[in-house]
């Protein structure tokens, strides 16, 4: 901003007056300074002025100014034409030749003056409708759904970001908010996420006290896996659904792990390459939902998956656990049962599994009576497996693998056997089984009133499960842990009565007993028959039978 122009002709007059004007006469000199500072303030006023009406015009003419529309680029046409699309509309226009060409890009946000032309280009768009892509088009389309069946949909390009993407059926991607152009990729998020479960390394000979049932299921399952030629000579189809069950804590999970890796291991064996078992663990009421049509949504997506990892060449076993609270038995259709929709849903997805050979399916339940016939009819679930609780030889066998010779022993064990590591593990097995499985007034569990009139005692040994007897095997390596901790200088390993002890813990931290209203299923649980059964009563001991039995017995 100039404060005094020296050229302008005020101020060439007043220097003609100062040169003229006498020096001496110092009133006129101090006059004509003080008229040269009041002129100077005065053209330093009026530059404001004007700098404030420029600034002010131009923001006039900003807010004045039509607003630009935000339109997306679809594709370059013949010459300098371009195609674009402005809601659901298309424009045919211009573009400002001094846009770089490599902007303009299918899915791009240009902004359009009042002629359409594109005079500008936006970042991305942040948001945009997901859909699920229900087609991949041979010439790169895609046609997308907003409904979980996929029956309506629209088709929309590729922008620049996905044009080499490798885009599946059941992915998703994110349009534009023209609902034209796909801008971002979704890979399909199936329900391997929930259900995949890696399947560690469990030998046939890892499953104790269940022989019978693994020989059923290697004679219904891994020989039509691995004698085709002889299945088909017989015209003899290999089943496809097994059922295990029996009270909880007896190995029905353990049993469908183990078949998972050992029909893997065989079946690779018999094609000449590696084949990976993909095993997919189902809990029923997880996939339980209260919103109409989920559960049946995600019935069909598990065997969705099946069949596409069956077909990649991988061998699937789809394990569902506690089958009965999603294949209820289904009711007569007055009150709203979530199982009339769910187990057709689910047959009817079963029957398609019959043309692939590599999938199994296996359901456990500790109530079978409440899965619905339809599910457990032949052709569908052709075998029933009971897991019964172990007996007194199965029980030894379950116990030898999880007390293995890696497990350190008591010293003071040892030594009863002059050292020898495999005489005194045997012992400590032989001792453990044989304490569980006592039959005095110490181990008495349970009294059952018959409707007879007459009782029975059940005891310990007639609740023994796999899962308790594992359980007692990690009490007594707490015990040896809490002494190794406390004398860190001294030798500690595990003895008969840190065993001993655990066994009694265990049963005592286990008596807690049903009302009378949930009396048959509780029955079911522990493996009786609830028709002759009037009453279920605990059997406690005194305060001094408890002590007796903890400290001298």
């Amino acid at each position: 901003m100039k404060i005094v122009d020296p050229d302008s002709p005020i101020h060439k007059l007043l220097d003609r007056i100062a040169e003229q004007a006498p020096k001496e006469d110092a009133k006129l000199q101090n006059y004509l300074a003080a008229l040269r500072k009041e002129l100077a303030d005065q053209e330093k006023t009026q530059d404001e002025r004007a700098a404030l009406l420029a600034e002010y015009e131009e923001a006039y003419q900003k807010l004045t100014a039509p607003a630009n529309r935000v339109g997306v680029f679809l594709q370059r046409l013949e010459e300098d034409r371009i195609l674009i699309a402005l809601g659901e509309t298309e424009y045919v226009a211009l573009a400002d030749p001094k846009i770089p060409e490599e902007e303009l890009v299918p899915g791009a946000r240009v902004t359009l003056n009042e002629a359409y032309a594109v005079v500008g280009v936006m970042p991305p768009h942040p948001g945009g409708t997901v859909l699920k892509v229900a087609e991949v088009l041979e010439d790169g389309r895609l046609r997308v759904g907003s409904d979980p069946q996929n029956l309506q949909g629209r088709l929309v390009l590729r922008g620049a970001p996905l044009a080499q993407a490798k885009i599946d059926k059941g992915d998703e991607v994110r349009v534009d908010p023209s609902m034209r152009v796909a801008l971002e990729h979704f890979p399909h998020q199936d329900t391997r996420d929930y259900f995949m479960e890696e399947v560690e390394e469990i030998p046939w000979e890892k499953v104790g006290g269940q022989d019978d049932a693994i020989q059923l299921i290697r004679d219904t399952i891994e020989q039509p896996l691995l004698y085709p030629e002889l299945y088909a000579k017989f015209d003899k189809k290999p089943i496809k659904g097994l059922l295990l069950y029996g009270p909880p804590g007896c190995g029905k999970t353990l049993l469908g792990k183990a078949t998972a890796y050992n029909l893997a291991k065989d079946y690779s064996a018999r094609v000449g390459h590696e084949v990976k078992e993909y095993f997919m663990h189902i809990s029923g009421p997880k996939i339980l939902n209260m919103w109409l049509g989920e559960t049946e949504r995600m019935v069909r997506e598990i065997f969705e998956v099946a069949r596409s990892r069956a077909k990649e060449g991988r061998l699937v076993v789809i394990f569902m656990d506690e089958a009965e609270s999603v294949l209820r038995t289904r009711s007569s259709g007055r009150w709203l049962n979530i199982s009339n929709t769910v187990v057709p849903q689910f047959c009817a997805e079963l029957d398609g599994l019959v043309s692939l050979e590599n999938v199994v399916l296996i359901l456990t339940s500790n109530r079978p009576d409440y899965i619905d016939p339809a599910v457990l009819r032949p052709e569908r679930i052709d075998r029933k497996v009971k897991i019964a609780r172990p007996d007194r030889l199965s029980s030894l066998q379950i116990l030898g693998i999880y007390l293995h010779d890696r497990l350190p022993l008591d010293p003071s064990l040892l030594a009863e056997f002059d050292g020898e590591i495999a005489c005194a593990r045997r012992d400590l097995l032989e001792a453990t089984t044989a304490y569980l499985w006592r039959q005095s007034k110490d181990t008495e569990f349970l009294r059952v009133v018959m409707r007879s009139g007459s009782t029975e005692n059940l005891y310990w040994k007639d609740l023994v499960s796999g899962a308790l007897l594992k359980s007692v095997v990690d009490r007594a390596k707490d015990s040896a842990i809490r002494r190794s901790i406390a004398e860190p200088g001294g030798q500690h390993g595990l003895s008969r009565d840190d065993l001993f002890e655990s066994i009694d813990a265990e049963y005592r931290e286990n008596e807690i007993f049903p009302k009378s209203d949930v009396l048959e299923d509780w029955l079911k649980l522990i493996d009786l028959e609830p028709e002759s059964v009037a009453a279920v009563r605990p059997v406690r001991p005194s305060k001094g039978e408890d002590f007796v039995r903890r400290n001298v017995i």
